[in-house]
């Protein structure tokens, strides 16, 4: 097996869970967390377990309850809608989210059509695209560059979602420059710093494997991106799973080399499934294959660091742990 680093839990990630479960810890059951906080399937089974009450919208939260809003950011209109009803809020919103969230705004600002590349329907877009709705322009992919249409061809600027492809995304950038020339780049890039390393680790192994299982959630964004790039790499097949019992044993005929990573939201005891379950077929031989090395972390949002401050001594800053594996 060939098991990429880095791999499963971002900072952004690692700081939205331990804010539920530190903010479980002190408030108590129930806390309302608006969408999933991360998406992933176990992480957010497992927070329901605990007390936390997922929700669509601020509308299902009782009038004056606390809610969190998950990773994925949130817009304006979402916080005012919170602010209307009363609702205490923990914001959660990845600060690398954050960044594009001020980037749009400030674009708007100063009148530029924002072309931001995209999943329609994808959390974090509706969020980004809320700074600034009549700004805005969602290019989902290369060839919908195509079909854009802006106020003024000489002030437009990309922005991003933060889980993309990064090869999709350039090509997308290069196809809206070829429309318009003088199109502004952002400050810094948008996709994150772990979307990227975790793509770049998968690329690094995917020749060389005859599967590449990514361990993620159907509706993770990064996990489904690293299988196009393992396909996109060389690798002779490549599936997400959601954990080690979804591995069809069909996959694997055939096959000397298998890859292993995970998204950006997975706890890693999920890949610690895969590995067992993948040495107890022939694969125990284990290879790590590291492009970089992580170390970034976020303080917890400001509202849960000023309540458990006031309440005593606590750790202000996220830290990497497993959630625990249920059974099923």
């Amino acid at each position: 097996m060939l098991l990429a680093a880095p791999r499963g839990y971002c900072a952004g990630v690692d700081r939205a869970v331990v804010a539920v479960e530190k903010a479980l810890e002190h408030y108590g059951a129930p806390v309302y967390v608006r969408k999933e906080i991360v998406h992933n399937t176990h992480v957010v089974e497992t927070l329901t377990r605990r007390g936390a009450v997922f929700v669509d919208e601020t509308d299902a939260v009782p009038r004056g309850a606390r809610v969190v809003f998950s990773a994925h950011g949130v817009s304006p209109a979402v916080r005012d809608a919170a602010q209307e009803r009363g609702l205490d809020t923990i914001d959660a919103t990845c600060p690398l989210v954050t960044k594009v969230h001020k980037e749009a705004a400030r674009f708007a600002r100063d009148d530029y059509d924002i072309l931001l590349i995209g999943h329609e329907g994808h959390e974090e877009v509706e969020g980004t695209a809320g700074e600034a709705p009549e700004h805005v322009r969602l290019v989902t992919s290369p060839a919908a560059a195509d079909d854009v249409v802006v106020r003024d061809p000489d002030k437009v600027v990309w922005i991003s979602q933060t889980t993309l492809s990064v090869d999709e995304t350039m090509e997308t950038v290069r196809r809206l420059r070829e429309r318009f020339p003088t199109l502004q780049d952002p400050p810094s890039d948008d996709i994150c710093y772990a979307t990227q390393n975790r793509q770049v680790a998968v690329k690094k192994l995917a020749p060389e494997c005859d599967l590449v299982v990514v361990v993620g959630s159907a509706n993770s964004s990064n996990s489904v991106r690293l299988v196009e790039v393992a396909l996109g790499a060389g690798a002779r097949d490549a599936r997400r799973v959601d954990r080690a019992a979804e591995i069809d044993e069909a996959w694997l005929a055939g096959a000397r080399t298998v890859g292993v990573t995970s998204g950006a939201s997975v706890p890693e005891v999920l890949v610690d499934e895969v590995l067992a379950m993948l040495a107890a077929r022939g694969f125990g031989e284990v290879e790590e294959v590291r492009t970089a090395t992580e170390d970034l972390m976020f303080s917890l949002p400001r509202e849960l660091r000023t309540d458990l401050a006031a309440a005593g001594p606590a750790p202000a800053r996220g830290h990497r742990r497993a959630l625990p594996v249920q059974p099923g």
